[in-house]
């Protein structure tokens, strides 16, 4: 859902795995690199009374389970605030000498691929062996089904591995795509996943992160991936942050 509030901005509010509800954003200037971005106490009352105004009910600071914040690079196109300035990607290319040097300003996550091309495109003339672009019709790792089979892809990994707890099927196809019949393989029982490390994280899925998505820390794994820290305790995150250290090397070498 997209709000917009007296200021003019707008914000969204997103059903987020599951049991909960992502609001944001904001758009703050971050200056000094070396200091961590964060999610002030100010913003949070914005983003609490922005929502609220929608709200049936309202937001309170105790309903904030979570907070994250980032920095996006936006290309300066002249705009007068952060919020009007684009958000696509801008290239230079650099090409003294024939050496080609191309710097990239902005951009985000969910048009890399594009970006990712548009890179090769510019650089092409230097490279006469270059193929042309394929990625259009190349899905992501785990992708490979029809854009509306994921019920049935769902209702086939429920099928094989019947023992999984609820919602464990859902959340794994959802992250993985077809990539969860080779984490859950031949197993025919919980046991046969491996450790449990709480809210249906098993060892079985780790050894698969550790393995092919390099994840190297418990950070790295229930927050920028899974999001599984909503609901982990601090104890559990810790057995996690173990057993990938201790892993990591043994999965990877």
């Amino acid at each position: 859902y997209f709000f917009q509030g007296e200021d003019g901005r707008v914000i969204f509010t997103i059903p987020y795995e599951k049991d909960f509800t992502l609001i944001g954003t904001t758009d703050v200037d971050h200056s000094d690199l070396a200091q961590q971005p964060f999610c002030s106490e100010e913003e949070k009352d914005y983003l609490l009374a922005f929502a609220s105004s929608y709200f049936r009910t309202r937001v309170q600071r105790t309903d904030i389970v979570a907070s994250f914040s980032g920095v996006r690079p936006l290309y300066n196109d002249g705009a007068i605030n952060a919020s009007a300035a684009t958000r696509d990607y801008f290239l230079r290319l650099d090409d003294e000498n024939d050496i080609p040097l191309i710097n990239i300003f902005g951009g985000k996550i969910t048009t890399y691929r594009k970006l990712a091309e548009s890179v090769m495109q510019a650089l092409s003339p230097f490279f006469s062996n270059m193929s042309g672009s394929w990625t259009a019709g190349v899905p992501l790792p785990g992708g490979d089904f029809p854009v509306n089979g994921f019920e049935q892809l769902l209702s086939d990994i429920e099928d094989k591995y019947p023992f999984l707890p609820d919602g464990v099927a859902w959340r794994l196809a959802r992250a993985y795509g077809t990539d969860t019949w080779v984490i859950l393989g031949e197993a025919q029982s919980l046991d046969d996943l491996g450790e449990d490390f709480g809210a249906g994280v098993y060892a079985a899925e780790l050894n698969w992160s550790i393995e092919h998505e390099w994840v190297s820390s418990a950070e790295d794994f229930v927050w920028r991936r899974t999001r599984r820290g909503l609901l982990l305790s601090a104890y559990q995150v810790t057995k996690i942050n173990n057993y990938v250290r201790l892993n990591h090397v043994k999965l990877t070498t």
